[in-house]
């Protein structure tokens, strides 16, 4: 099986949206460089909600564009879903995605898409990992992601660090309990308005 990568934009402060959901500021990255994350391949990575190009440095393509294309399955919350709308049955990267969530598919919703509803996170995974096979199950951070990784089923924390502060909103660990260690940070790369950050969960 693939990693399971519990990743999201933060601001320096740790919040990954402010109190409305509004994310400001926090993804001005992906829209003021000059490199395309494909780079020529699936154009399906540069192509936005509001129809504008992902075009980051050329550091940050370098990172984010390997790691998009591993991604095989997200999981979200449905908090998350409502405001995106499922991202209209097209994800930003990967094939499938769950929604961990106490109510159902809404009905009617792009029947075509791989969208898949439970309610438990650990049923979220496993039904995550089975979808992705050896790629990469991509977690939302969050509430959600929050709970997963106080369960013990993630395996590495990524943050895209963006110099704002926001001082309230909705955090990058949700409502967590209990201490819980990462490793030293295996990936630290410097981007333009960006700092790419990866650590691995210690067991």
């Amino acid at each position: 099986m693939g990693l399971v990568i519990m990743h999201n934009v933060m601001s320096v402060d740790g919040f990954i949206a402010d109190e409305n959901d509004d994310v400001g500021p926090l993804h001005e990255w992906y829209f003021s460089g000059d490199t395309l994350i494909s780079e020529g391949r699936d154009q399906k990575y540069d192509h936005s909600e509001a129809g504008v190009g992902f075009k980051v440095s050329s550091t940050s393509a370098e990172y984010v564009r390997p790691m998009w294309e591993a991604i095989g399955a997200i999981v979200m919350g449905r908090h998350l879903f409502d405001l995106v709308n499922g991202w209209e049955g097209q994800p930003p990267a990967g094939d499938h995605v769950v929604v961990v969530s106490h109510r159902p598919k809404p009905e009617g919703w792009h029947p075509e898409a791989s969208y898949h509803f439970v309610d438990d996170v650990t049923v979220a995974i496993a039904k995550a990992q089975d979808l992705a096979g050896d790629r990469t199950v991509s977690v939302n951070a969050g509430d959600v992601g929050s709970q997963i990784l106080a369960a013990g089923l993630v395996d590495e924390v990524a943050m895209d660090v963006v110099p704002v502060v926001f001082g309230l909103g909705k955090r990058y660990f949700g409502n967590i309990e209990g201490q819980h260690l990462l490793e030293d940070p295996h990936v630290v790369i410097q981007g333009d308005r960006v700092l790419h950050l990866r650590y691995k969960v210690r067991r």
